[in-house]
């Protein structure tokens, strides 16, 4: 459906200042120096290892606040604060990725997935899935082993469930935790989708991981925003961690992975709102979020290619598995942990403090 709809810059600026929108400028401007170099400060302190620049810190600030601080600014307040940050951050002090042109026709098209282990060392592997043509996140879970054929299956079946279709092809490396997405990527289509034939487009391809870019690229700056913290935030408690202890033990698997998708829900968000740097040569859509993008996608000469599913199918598949292949700790202690948690009242406590 398209819209002949025109909207005048005077418009759009009466309606921001309506909805008491601000710009960068005369946001930086109006908020007291204090706060606003506080909110550097916060965004700083949850990336102890300096890797987020600027933009990445603007962004930060906007998506916890609403407040949109000038580029100029913080550039200037993360020199004052963290000088040598910029020389840990700058792009030549980190492997650089082979790129290639992506092409593919539209959201959906096709689908890349991998897990990613720079947490399993702590216990705490993770799986992901992304749209290759808008660069979007589709799904992004810590689970208790990313190696198993049945907790990638059911990652897959969930993605599906949730958006109520399935992409035209999926695209992973060659391990063998993806045998059973594959199975299942090539039943769900050949049944619901028998105008495609498996034979001139597979619905699951499998390539070496050096070859499986959109979701390898993804990881690079996953790991650049945020992994590395996550690993600094776990060693700052090892005196008071005892593995040891069956009580640590337990708590610890329980609340550090509600925490961890948590922050991988915020993260996901935030990188698909996220308004990747225009390329020219780029086959697929730069200079727009992966967001809008989807939105959008006709805009920028994209065709939706998701494959309509019958949910319940996906849901009885599912049943078969079983969720306990994403549980780091039994139910009945996730129920009872998350009771104590609730009734701690951390939520509530901390309001006052933050509001004065």
């Amino acid at each position: 459906m398209t819209h002949d709809w025109l909207t005048s810059e005077s418009t759009i600026s009466h309606r921001h200042k309506a909805l008491g929108l601000l710009g960068s400028g005369t946001a930086t401007c109006l908020t007291p120096l204090v706060t606003k170099c506080q909110m550097v400060l916060d965004q700083m302190a949850k990336d102890p290892t300096s890797r987020q620049g600027p933009k990445t810190i603007q962004e930060g600030i906007l998506f916890d606040t609403g407040i949109s601080l000038t580029r100029d600014y913080i550039n200037h307040e993360m020199h004052v604060q963290d000088p040598d940050g910029f020389t840990i951050c700058e792009p030549s002090a980190h492997k650089k990725v082979f790129r290639v042109p992506l092409v593919s026709l539209g959201p959906h098209h096709e689908w890349s997935a991998d897990g990613h282990d720079k947490l399993t060392k702590l216990g705490f592997p993770i799986w992901g899935i992304r749209d290759k043509w808008s660069g979007k996140w589709l799904g992004l879970w810590v689970v208790p082993n990313n190696r198993l054929k049945v907790t990638i299956g059911y990652l897959y079946l969930l993605l599906v469930k949730k958006l109520g279709g399935m992409p035209m092809q999926s695209t992973t490396d060659c391990g063998s935790e993806t045998t059973l997405m594959y199975a299942l990527a090539s039943a769900l289509r050949e049944y619901f989708s028998p105008n495609l034939d498996l034979d001139e487009l597979p619905a699951h391809v499998f390539v070496k991981s050096l070859h499986n870019i959109t979701i390898e690229r993804g990881w690079l700056r996953l790991c650049l925003q945020w992994g590395d913290n996550v690993k600094v935030f776990w060693e700052a408690g090892s005196e008071i961690y005892n593995p040891t202890n069956q009580h640590h033990y337990e708590l610890a698997q329980w609340l550090w992975p509600t925490l961890i998708q948590q922050e991988l829900d915020e993260l996901k968000d935030r990188m698909n709102c996220h308004t990747t740097r225009y390329d020219r040569n780029k086959k697929i859509p730069s200079g727009v979020s992966p967001d809008v993008a989807v939105s959008l996608c006709t805009e920028y000469a994209g065709e939706n290619c998701l494959q309509p599913v019958n949910v319940d199918v996906v849901q009885q598949l599912m049943d078969d598995i079983g969720d306990d292949v994403l549980r780091f700790v039994p139910a009945e202690y996730a129920d009872r942990a998350q009771e104590v948690f609730a009734s701690l009242g951390v939520f509530n406590k901390m309001i006052p403090h933050l509001s004065t």
